[in-house]
């Protein structure tokens, strides 16, 4: 124990100072650096054995920083105006084509569907695609890609799907599931 409070009294200032140049609030500052204390006393005589305790303490700090921007990163406070804003507006034609995607993927071969779903409704990448259904990376892609071209042709037979100048969805006829 007297090597972890040796390397605590020799680091700790150094630590904080670290710390708080990320750290704006002085007071989580101060949590994280005593975090790091914990950390060190729960490894005990480990970090005795380790030769530079002043790297091991600062990556460990390192270490709660990112664990601690990733926890805040995707936290957005929105206002009620922000709320009512994003709601009204206009659905893109692009959007609206899920009205008509499980009609024409019904009408696509099973090995077509299996690519579209897998890969992109699913989002599996296409190494697990290709794992899965036992061929090599390449079949794989080639196998999507021509699954694309046909759903491309199909929404454009079955929905009437247009396309602008840019190559992007402009307009389409909405059709649900076939009928028997």
């Amino acid at each position: 124990m007297k090597c972890i409070i040796d390397a605590w009294d020799e680091h700790r200032s150094e630590l904080l100072h670290f710390v708080a140049n990320r750290i704006p609030d002085l007071q989580e500052a101060n949590d994280v650096v005593q975090e790091v204390f914990l950390r060190a006393t729960r490894l005990e005589r480990g970090l005795c054995g380790i030769a530079n305790r002043r790297a091991w303490l600062f990556q460990v700090a390192r270490n709660l920083l990112i664990d601690r921007y990733r926890l805040t990163r995707y936290e957005v406070v929105l206002d009620e105006s922000q709320l009512t804003a994003v709601d009204a507006e206009p659905i893109t034609p692009v959007d609206s084509l899920s009205q008509c995607i499980p009609r024409v993927l019904t009408e696509l071969s099973v090995e077509d569907r299996e690519a579209i779903t897998l890969c992109d409704i699913e989002g599996i990448s296409q190494q697990d695609f290709a794992d899965r259904i036992g061929v090599t990376l390449p079949a794989a892609k080639s196998r999507v890609q021509r699954a694309r071209k046909r759903l491309r042709e199909q929404l454009v037979t079955a929905c009437q799907v247009r396309f602008d100048e840019v190559g992007q969805v402009c307009c389409f006829v909405p059709r649900g599931p076939k009928e028997n």
